[in-house]
């Protein structure tokens, strides 16, 4: 009796422990929130929400590609004519949380010991 109960119980919890696993949603894209946070805080000053979604997309692409983090910097300061480190790393971390967080662990890896150019 006690092994038969001790068998439907496990069953059970297993049962429970499996749905939770298959159940937990992978992470997906958050367009709203990305256009919220990047059209909120000044100085990117995108035309408009499709402009914007384009840009966060285009740092997707190239984390995609291998581009490093370094490199990522680079390209926003250039393209937003500023030397503001925060507002550069603001955005690639905002794109790559809410347009494509299943790249983040590649981000991560290419932003490993990345140190700020002094300006």
């Amino acid at each position: 009796m006690r092994t038969k109960r001790f068998t439907v119980l496990a069953f059970a919890l297993l049962a429970g422990v499996g749905a939770a696993v298959m159940g937990t949603p992978a992470a997906s894209a958050d367009a709203v929130a990305y256009l919220i946070n990047v059209t909120v805080r000044p100085g990117y000053n995108f035309a408009n929400a499709d402009h914007a979604l384009a840009y966060g997309r285009g740092i997707c692409d190239k984390i995609a590609q291998g581009r490093p983090y370094a490199q990522l910097v680079v390209d926003i300061k250039t393209d937003f004519r500023t030397n503001d480190e925060f507002q550069a790393s603001y955005l690639i971390s905002q794109a790559a949380n809410e347009l494509c967080p299943a790249q983040i662990w590649q981000l991560r890896r290419s932003a490993a010991g990345y140190v700020a150019a002094p300006g």
